[in-house]
């Protein structure tokens, strides 16, 4: 050790002992210094202690190990290695951060959590798989992983040996164990033989495992279980040996304990049909069962139980019947068990007659009642002449009973373990085996008896082993770094084993006791004494007892009861009961079970008696049969003690595996740690011997590497050399003193406990004084730049104030001038207020009175002028009145006057009136009145009669007038006849005119009356027309509110609309991803099969000597399975037919596994099938509800249907009538042509009738697009329903799409209507083209759509399509009610159309041709534009949906016509095939006759010289298809022929030649070419499946010769970028689609290979470059290892770094790249392998804990961020891989995060969205801290977390699955290589190719 006065310094940490804790922590307050006897402490609740040392020993108290140290996966990591420090570190991984498992140098010290914990999962076995011990978190399964790496490593077989008191979990561990062999090895057959290994725990632990006060689940019997493995380490079976079954505890249970478990499982399930006639009730009506009075389990169903282990039975081969017959025994045990004895006598006893438990047991059992009831309570004794029957008392009775129901149970614990050994048993040869021993560790109770004692001695023999193998370990480091060895002094228990086993000793004294006639436990216990009590120190005497003994075993004292010693011992049962059993006749199992009684020892060495049972390679024994009598008289401990030989002899020829099980508490309590319990163990166990033998010795240990690293800061630059081993050791030398504390190996240090800490204490003192310095710097630099700063704030407050006060005088002053300014102008201002008041005063006085001398004189004037008005007017009126008199008087006297002139005028008129003249005068006015009259009504006669004429329907109306008129003329003329007979009647007219006066003036007072009426009638008007306005206003109001709420909630279904769609978006994505997943899924597990299926048939062929048969391929037209099969069933058959005699049972045998094989094959066919039935048949329920939806969009376009109907027969009515006056135009020409000038073959008549003849080609060209045009109309509501779509909005966004492109369309159909008679219209215009790929692709890419927001348009789109819909049905019904006139209007127009056509052609013959065909042109050019005018001058809207609707027509009559002209180049192109084979066959047949002479014509052109150019296609003869396959697949080399090649260029090679089998028709030649190709292929993966080149390869020629079966298959959504010459190149007889199918099936199987394949490599790079190789050099500091060392992070030259991983990307992504891979395959496969990095590289950090700190997280980010720079450079940043990435970067980010307070809590819950709960805590949990700087997480910290993140809904699998593969697809790429400039290079060796 160190000097005291440097380690036990102020502030240093010690353990003090303590009474509750085992250990309490203290800290130094004062420094220790030699010679002191008191230590001054102070505890961590702040309490000062004096703690006073021995002043015998003077020994100092133990020291704390830094809190750096704390926490370590492996004990021996510690620097002081003693009992405090490692319960220390136990309890802080226990509790903290909830790790059970820990290291303690070889052991794995396990922790029972009581409690499950998601850390036994398959992920976690596949993580751990693989891994080196040291590099992973202590874990069983690491354990496992060890021993199978060394088994398969040193070819040695290994030993797991597990122990631990009762409830430490041994059995768990040890079927965590199994099931690791099993998950990681799988088994060699088809026999499941893993699953039967696993199925055996749940059988042994029902029969074998029992409830105790410490354990629910308790073994009561010791297990050693072999794993067979073969050559290629893979299970084929197991063997078990079991030790000291507890047989006592099937009579008899303490309190809270239960009986077996079986029992139990039994009674729960009485009910049953089956168990019916077992009359079984519940636990509690069993004697047997219900002692411990507790016979429930909590959270336990012993019915569900008892279904598992009938499972487990039935899996295991035992069957029903055997099973019954199991379950009948134990049941009759119960009911042995109630059988009750009565005293007869004293010396006597008796059983009641027709006992009902013992009638059921003799039922169940096969036995008669008297037997049994009699022997029950007699014995026979034989002497050497007689044999006598005594009675037995009732104890004894009782006794017996007992005694025969454990010897019953342990008989058939017996015969299941055999027949779960045969069960596991092998054919196959065994190569290694792995054992697992799950045996009972160290007891001591109050009263201990044979069971402890022999359990204790079993524990002493495994502890001398454990001893002596941590000793040579430790022994062979040192000699391996060449140390000097010292012999270290570590405790042997040799002599305790001696006491016990050796002659004399306890146990040969037990059995020498039992061989005496009268011996008994008193007398044996005094042989004890006076044997062993003086001769040995390990054995001692109770004081108070004589009936005991005391031994000192390596883990504490035991004391022993002698009582019952002898009789467990001898295990004694009566022979006549056995017998009575035996007899039984109908019971065979029973029988079975007894049937070698005679036989003590069963041919393994176990005893019955105890349920031991081995299968060792024991020599039989040859001695006399007559000696098993002997052998059966083995007593307990002698078969004991042989059998732990064997065991012992078994691990010592393996590599043994420790595993030591704790119990943390008696209570069972979860996570709760009960220091004196663990240290009890930790004792017990051997834990503690192994850190004091580690601790003897050197027990750090570091590399040089390591050290340097670590302690770099403890060096000065002139210390650091070359040389890292000789920088060490002068660093050594100079930091410690003595030489002893250190020892320098090869390739490490070693150094004694406490050196470490001081080291580590040294470098905390650097790296603080360093703090210190850059501490004090930056306070001084802090502290001046402060100065700095106060300094220019004083002065610049100085420089304020001084300008403050200044300006304070500055202003003193100007306020000082200012107040008399304002003094002077107040003075002044109040002076000239006093003058202006006293002015103001003045002037008003003056003002009224001069106002007052005005008044009186206006008076005055005023009455003056009213005087001489009044005079005025009283003169006026005086004058007035003498006028008006003057003048009534003057007009008296005319009145007289002219009344007298009056009547003489009268009398003349008398007079005259009586004459006729007077009445001729009359008459002449009344005769032209009459005339006038006349004449009117002529006129309107006349009127009349036009407008009858022009209006028939007012013909009643008029004649109707007409009678009026005449009446009134009628009228008329009667009233002159009256005029003339009444002329006396003037004055009563003048008198009627007088009364019309005063009507008018009536008529005039009641129309004003009327017009005031209507003026306030007006004003009421306007003031309801103000209301309405104010009532319209508010109707406005509303209706704008109204608008904006439709428009609102347009918007919200808008955004409603786009969630649901891009939701079912999303989940089609995902449903089509698991669909294709699964179907991948499929294909692996069927290629799996395939590959089991070929190895199968080759090891029947090696097993039957049959020479390996040829490679033989089946043809296959319809399945891709059947043609993915290399070899048939015909073929395995005849292979079985060639076989000989002597060879067919074993060949049957291996024929039912080939069979099993062939239906396991079928099945997965047949789910494959249904799982593409399933699809389908999804496919067609959502066709089906897209039909339903499409339904009421059909109904909105019916109107336009009906319009385009109508316009239809219009145009074929306009068209016959055109045909018709053609015909007739024809005629008349014709006629006009005979009688004038121009005769039938005259140039203008030629002229002119093909002018005609066009026109009416033009005409029948017409009929045939209306034609066309019907039938489109006709299907278009059965083709809307067979346009395949995606989501339900697609058939509106298409119809949106084409009504948005209103105007492109328009103008493309503009273009193609002036271009559709030009020769050079050979194809659509790109719009078109693009809208039609766009519209009538059965699958759009929404993403692709939706790249610019389109989606949005179309949603838009939408909206207006349905407003325009609306506005066309508006339009459409007023056209239709204008129709009538329309037509009308058109008829007038085609007749006067037809005169200017007649006019025309008689004006063209007058014109010369060429001026001719210009002018109709012209003519033809002016008619459409006029035609296009009125349409579009009489509606804009309907003109602009004809032109639509047009262009719609126009692109369905193309792609009928692109249909019709592939029909055309298909049948041109046959007819070239037939044209040449007659060719061929007349060329053959024709002879060229020799005397044909020179002067014969010849034509070069009938053999032109293009057809022999070459078309893309490779002729072959079908002999050389195996030459093909082999020189261009099987024997081509990626790395050597085919680097120069261009890509792909086999996969065009096969296709030319596919090609030209087409070509010729021949299918055979077709299908065998393929099948050929695929066979080959697999048959080539198969061989070089593992290199990367060749994988690669292949799967770039797949794609490509898939994506040429497609390019050229002839289908229009394959063609859309093929130029016309590969269009010519197209399939042109076969339909290859299904092929094509199994080729992509074929390509997913090779990406999957791929992936595969570069896993393998890319998975020994990730942990090193990921996470143990320090990218940034100095940021972690490396910590102590321990004794499982972990890889370094110091790059060495065999350690992956970063820079590895990224130059294999490199060489993946180089290589594919080379090969012609398509870029959206290398995309996926880049993803997949950053998954494949992010998922191994995190599952590794969440089981690591030393990688989980601060520094390790900057690492992490920075090699991520390597990656990202990496895909930047190749332009792979969208292929997704980043974001696989995520939850790698999430836990980075996790490590680096503050960790302290709620805020940053919820920070840590929105951050890290991609890791699950568990991953967080998990991280949190393992957070270590690398220097002492840094914190760790608090256990408050975690749980905050936990509650935040507890409602999320999330998996809860802790690891990721690395096993993931994406689902692969395959997108179309076409290629624009030209198949005929493809040049063959001849390194093919392929020269028997023809190029056709």
């Amino acid at each position: 050790m160190m000097a005291a006065s440097e380690l036990y310094t102020k502030y240093a940490r010690v353990w003090i002992p303590d009474v509750e804790e085992v250990w309490k922590s203290a800290e130094l307050t004062k420094d220790y210094r030699q010679g002191d006897g008191v230590l001054q402490l102070q505890l961590e609740d702040g309490k000062e202690l004096e703690y006073k040392l021995d002043p015998k020993t003077n020994n100092l108290p133990h020291l704390r190990n830094p809190d750096i140290l704390v926490g370590e996966n492996d004990l021996t990591a510690l620097s002081y290695l003693h009992e405090p420090a490692v319960l220390h570190n136990l309890k802080v991984r226990f509790i903290d951060s909830k790790l059970i498992y820990t290291y303690c140098g070889i052991v794995l010290v396990a922790i029972n959590p009581y409690e499950t914990l998601p850390i036994y999962g398959t992920d976690i076995i596949y993580a751990y798989s693989g891994q080196n011990m040291g590099d992973m978190d202590p874990h069983i399964f690491a354990v496992a992983e060890e021993a199978y790496k060394q088994m398969a490593r040193d070819e040695r077989n290994q030993s797991i040996i597990v122990s631990g008191e009762s409830g430490a979990g041994k059995t768990v561990s040890a079927k965590y164990a199994m099931r690791y062999f099993a998950t990681v090895s799988g088994s060699a057959s088809e026999a499941n033989v893993e699953e039967k290994v696993l199925a055996s725990n749940p059988i042994m632990e029902s029969i074998g495992n029992a409830k105790t006060t410490r354990n629910d689940n308790s073994s009561r019997f010791g297990k050693y279980i072999e794993i067979g493995f073969d050559k290629k380490y893979r299970i084929i079976g197991a063997n078990m040996r079991t030790y000291l079954l507890e047989k006592s505890r099937v009579v008899f249970q303490a309190d809270e304990e239960r009986n077996y478990h079986i029992f139990y499982q039994l009674c729960a399930s009485a009910h049953l049909p089956e168990f019916k006639a077992l009359k079984l009730g519940k636990a509690n009506d069993f004697h047997y069962t219900k002692q411990g009075r507790n016979p429930v389990i909590d959270g336990v169903d012993d019915a569900k139980e008892m279904s598992t282990t009938r499972n487990a039975f039935t899996l295991l081969g035992v069957n029903e019947s055997y099973q019954l017959g199991l379950f009948q025994i134990l049941a009759s045990i119960l009911h042995l068990g109630n059988v009750e004895v009565n005293d007869r006598d004293s010396d006597s006893s008796i059983i009641p007659p027709n006992n009902g438990h013992l009638s059921v047991f003799c039922e169940l059992m096969g036995v008669t009642y008297q037997d049994m009831s009699h022997w029950l309570c007699h014995k026979k004794l034989k002497t050497a002449t007689e044999t006598y029957i005594k009675p037995i008392p009732k104890l004894q009775a009782i006794n017996a009973r007992d005694a025969l129901a454990k010897h019953i149970y342990a008989k058939l614990f017996n015969w299941i373990v055999d027949h779960v050994n045969k069960a596991l048993h092998s054919t196959v040869k065994q190569h290694s085996f792995i054992g697992v021993l799950d045996i009972y560790g160290f007891e001591t109770f109050e009263i201990n008896s044979f069971e402890q004692f022999c359990i204790n001695y079993a524990n002493e023999k495994l502890q001398q082993q454990f001893n002596m193998h941590v000793f040579k370990l430790e022994q062979e480091e040192y000699m391996k770094e060449q140390i000097p060895w010292t012999l270290i002094d570590f405790y042997d228990n040799q002599p305790c084993i001696n006491l016990i086993e050796a002659k004399m000793g306890i146990l040969d004294l037990l059995d020498e006791e039992c061989k005496m006639p009268k011996g008994s436990d008193d007398s044996w216990a005094q042989k004890l004494y006076n044997t062993h009590l003086k001769t040995c120190a390990l054995f001692e005497k109770p004081r108070m007892s004589n009936k005991a003994f005391i031994i000192q075993h390596f883990a504490d004292k035991v004391e022993y009861q002698c009582d019952g010693f002898l009789e467990k011992n001898k295990d004694t049962v009566n022979e006549e009961q056995i017998h009575v059993l035996k007899a039984s006749k109908k019971f065979d199992l029973l029988v079975e079970l007894f049937r070698d009684e005679e036989k003590a020892t069963s041919p393994t060495g176990a005893a019955p008696a105890t349920g031991g049972r081995t299968r060792l390679s024991v020599k039989p024994d040859k001695n006399k049969a007559g000696q098993a009598s002997k052998e059966h008289k083995k007593t307990v401990g002698l078969q004991f003690r042989n059998s732990l030989q064997l065991l012992m002899e078994t691990l010592n020829a393996t590599t043994p595996h420790y595993v030591r099980c704790i119990k943390p508490n008696d209570h069972k309590y979860a996570f709760t740690f009960d220091p004196k319990r663990a240290v009890q163990q930790l004792r017990a166990c051997g834990v503690l011997e192994t850190i004091r033998i580690s601790a003897a010795g050197f027990p750090s240990r570091w590399t040089y590497q390591e050290f340097f690293s670590r302690y770099r800061v403890l060096m000065k630059q002139k210390d650091v050399l070359t040389d890292r081993k000789m920088t060490c050791k002068n660093v050594l030398e100079k930091l410690v003193q003595d030489p002893d504390k250190y020892q320098f190996g090869k390739t490490k240090i070693f150094f004694r406990p406490g050196q470490v800490a001081y080291l580590e204490k040294l470098r905390a003192d650097k790296l603080r004084a360093a703090c210190i310095r850059i501490q004090k710097t930056i306070r001084c630099w802090l502290a001046r730049k402060k100065y700095l700063r106060m300094k220019h704030a004083a002065t610049t407050i100085q420089r304020y104030v001084r300008g403050y006060q200044a300006r304070c005088l500055a202003k003193f002053l100007r306020r000082t001038r200012a107040a008399i300014i304002i003094q002077k102008y107040q003075r002044m201002y109040v002076q000239r207020t006093c003058y202006k008041r006293k002015q103001a005063a003045a002037l008003a006085m003056q003002c009224i009175l001069r106002a007052y001398m005005a008044r009186q004189l206006y008076k005055a004037l005023l009455r003056e002028h009213k005087a001489i008005i009044i005079q005025k007017m009283v003169r006026g009126w005086l004058a007035r009145q003498w006028f008006k008199r003057s003048l009534k008087a003057i007009v008296y006297l005319q009145c007289c006057i002219r009344r007298m002139r009056a009547k003489r005028e009268l009398k003349k008129l008398k007079i005259e009136a009586r004459s006729v003249e007077h009445f001729k005068k009359l008459n002449i006015g009344m005769e032209n009145k009459i005339m006038q009259l006349q004449r009117r009504i002529d006129d309107q006669n006349k009127e009349n009669r036009v407008l009858s004429e022009r209006l028939n329907s007012l013909e009643v109306s008029h004649a109707a007038e007409s009678e009026r008129q005449r009446v009134e003329l009628t009228r008329l003329r009667g009233a002159e006849e009256d005029a003339k007979n009444n002329a006396n009647k003037v004055t009563s007219l003048l008198e009627e005119l007088e009364r019309l006066r005063k009507d008018l003036q009536n008529t005039q007072k009641e129309k004003k009356a009327i017009e005031d009426w209507a003026r306030t009638y007006q004003d009421e008007m306007e003031q309801m027309i103000s209301e309405l306005k104010e009532q319209n206003h508010l109707l406005k109001n509303e209706k704008n509110d109204l608008n904006r709420l439709i428009q609102e909630q347009s918007q919200q279904w808008t955004e409603k609309m786009q969630r649901a769609l891009k939701e079912e978006t999303q989940q089609l994505e995902n449903d089509l991803n698991e669909e294709r997943s699964r179907y991948q899924n499929l294909l692996t597990e069927h290629l799996r099969l395939e590959e089991k299926y070929d190895d199968l048939k080759e090891e029947i062929t090696l097993a039957v000597n049959v020479p390996k048969p040829g490679h033989r391929r089946t043809d296959s037209t319809h399945s891709s399975n059947e043609s993915e099969c290399t070899y048939n069933s015909e073929f395995a058959e005849s292979e079985e037919g060639s076989r000989g005699g002597e060879d067919v049972p074993k060949a049957i045998l291996d024929m039912s596994l080939f069979l099993k094989l062939q239906k396991r094959v079928s099945e997965l066919e047949q789910e494959k099938q249904s799982l593409q039935n399933e699809l389908d048949r999804r496919e067609e329920q959502f066709q089906r509800a897209r039909a339903r939806d499409d339904e009421e969009h059909k109904k909105a376009r019916s109107a336009e249907l009906e319009y385009e109907s109508l316009k239809r027969q219009e145009l074929e009515s306009e068209n016959k009538k055109l045909k018709h006056d053609l015909n007739e135009m024809r005629q008349s020409l014709r006629g006009s042509a005979e009688a004038g000038s121009a005769a039938p073959g005259s140039p203008a008549y030629t002229v002119l009738l093909d002018q005609l003849n066009a026109s009416n080609e033009e005409l029948e060209v017409r009929k045939e697009e209306v034609l066309i045009l019907r039938s489109q109309l006709v299907s278009q509501k059965e083709a809307m329903q067979h346009k395949e779509t995606m989501t339900e909005p697609l058939p509106y966004i298409e119809d949106v799409q084409k009504l948005t492109d209103a105007k492109e369309i328009s103008q493309a159909y503009m273009g193609l209507k002036e271009t559709s008679r030009s020769p050079r219209f050979t194809r659509r215009p790109t719009e078109v083209n693009e809208l039609v790929s766009r519209l009538r692709s059965p699958f759009p890419d929404f993403h692709k759509l939706n790249e610019d927001g389109e989606l949005w348009l179309v949603y838009e789109g939408l909206k207006e399509t349905n407003r325009l819909l609306e506005s066309q049905l508006q339009a459409q019904r007023r056209s239709h009610e204008n129709e009538v006139e329309v037509l009308r209007g058109e008829l007038q127009s085609v007749k006067e159309e037809n005169n200017r056509q007649q006019q025309l052609l008689a004006q063209n013959l007058q014109l010369p041709p060429e001026a001719r065909i210009e002018a109709s042109l012209q003519h033809e050019i002016t008619r459409l534009t006029n035609e296009n005018l009125e349409l579009h001058s009489d509606d804009p809207k309907e003109y602009k949906a004809y032109r639509i609707s047009m262009l719609r027509r126009m692109v369905d009559l193309m792609e009928q016509l692109e249909k019709q002209d592939k029909t055309v180049r298909k049948l041109k192109k046959q007819l070239k095939v037939f044209a040449k084979k007659i060719n061929d066959l007349e060329g053959g047949q024709m002879d060229v006759s020799p005397g044909q002479t020179a002067d014969e014509p010849v034509h070069p052109v009938n053999i032109p010289r293009r057809e022999k150019d070459f078309q893309g296609m490779l002729e072959y003869k079908k002999e050389d298809e195996l030459k093909l396959v082999k020189n261009l697949i099987l024997e081509l080399k990626p790395r050597g022929v085919a680097v120069n090649l261009i890509p792909g260029l086999p996969a065009y090679i096969l296709f030319m030649c596919l090609r030209h089998a087409d070509y010729i028709n021949d299918d055979q030649k077709v299908r065998s070419l393929l099948t050929s190709v695929i066979n080959s292929i697999k048959k080539i993966l198969k061989k070089r499946g593992d290199d990367f080149e060749t994988v690669s390869f292949w799967l770039s020629n797949t794609c490509r010769f898939l994506h040429c079966l497609k390019q050229y298959s002839g289908d229009e959504q394959f063609m859309k970028h093929n130029t016309t010459k590969q269009n010519d190149h197209c399939l042109s007889n076969f339909d290859l689609a299904e092929y094509r199918q199994v080729l992509s099936d074929l390509a997913i199987q090779i990406y999957q290979q791929l992936i595969k394949c570069m896993e393998n490599i890319l998975q020994p790079m990730i942990v090193s470059g990921m996470l143990e190789h320090e990218t940034i050099q100095g940021v972690s500091g490396v910590k102590p290892t321990g004794l499982r060392k972990r890889t370094s992070s110091i790059a060495d030259e065999g350690t992956y770094t970063l820079d590895s991983i990224i130059r294999q990307l490199n060489s993946f992504h180089s290589i594919m790249c080379q090969h012609g891979t398509d870029p959206e395959l290398i995309k996926q496969v880049v993803k997949q392998q950053f998954y494949i990095i992010g998922a191994v590289t995190l599952n590794n950090l969440l089981l690591r804990k030393d990688m989980c700190s601060w520094s390790k997280g900057m690492q992490i980010r920075y090699n991520v961020s390597q990656l990202e720079e990496w895909l930047r450079d190749k332009n792979l940043m969208t292929c997704g891989a980043k974001e696989t990435l995520e939850p790698l970067i999430q836990a980075a980010q996790l490590l680096q995060v503050k960790k302290k307070t709620d805020e940053d809590a919820e920070a840590i819950c929105s951050m890290c969205n991609s890791l699950s709960t568990a991953q967080i805590v998990k991280v949190l949990n393992l957070y270590t801290p690398v220097n002492a700087f840094e914190e760790r997480v608090s256990v408050l910290f975690i749980r905050t977390i936990q509650t935040r993140l507890r409602d999320r809904k999330e998996s809860p699998q802790l690891l990721m699955d690395t096993k993931l593969i994406y689902p692969v697809t395959f997108p179309f790429n076409p290629s624009s290589l030209a198949l005929e400039t493809i040049q063959i290079p001849s390194s093919l060796n392929v020269g028997f190719l023809t190029r056709v």
